[in-house]
């Protein structure tokens, strides 16, 4: 008997399941497919080539004033050492800070790629929601994210039931 309502359950369940409309999407694929986005990316990229070009122009500066510094040491007065060792080390400070300011987690091509490429990942998004709502679909999953959901209808979210059966929520 018990094997018989198991069995109807899965049954049930799967029925359940054929009902509901799911889909996937590659949205790398997307991505490069607009024109925009391309664009974008090539912008980026010359910009960060720029930055690095700006960053190693100042590596190559310090690393000139430190061979000079090298060659010049045994004529130097230990007040000088001290000065021209301070000015490499503020130099040194100075790329670091710079390559920060350019490519830190704060920094200016996280920000530029937010302002870029937000805006298109958005429409996507918008689009698929669109979809959703005229198809009828219960999820749709990124294929390019491993299966990530990008939407789900809410009337198939049972997060509230399981929290309900663990004690969590009335």
């Amino acid at each position: 008997m018990k094997k018989i309502v198991f069995i109807a359950i899965i049954l049930g369940m799967s029925f359940a399941l054929q009902a509901q409309k799911y889909a996937f999407v590659d949205t790398e694929y997307i991505l490069k497919n607009i024109p925009a986005f391309e664009a974008a990316n090539e912008q980026l990229n010359q910009t960060s080539q720029g930055w690095q070009k700006e960053i190693e122009a100042i590596y190559a500066e310090v690393e000139t004033m430190y061979q000079n510094y090298q060659t010049e040491s045994v004529f130097l007065s230990n007040e000088m050492k001290i000065k021209k060792e301070e000015e490499i080390v503020a130099k040194e400070k100075e790329a670091r800070q710079l390559q920060t300011k350019y490519f830190g987690p704060e920094g200016e091509l996280g920000k530029k790629r937010e302002a870029l490429i937000k805006p298109i990942q958005d429409e996507i998004y918008n689009s698929i929601r669109e979809m959703v709502e005229e198809d009828g679909y219960a999820a749709i999953f990124d294929k390019a994210s491993g299966g990530v959901v990008l939407f789900s209808d809410s009337k198939y979210d049972i997060s509230d039931d399981v929290l309900e059966k663990l004690g969590y929520k009335k």
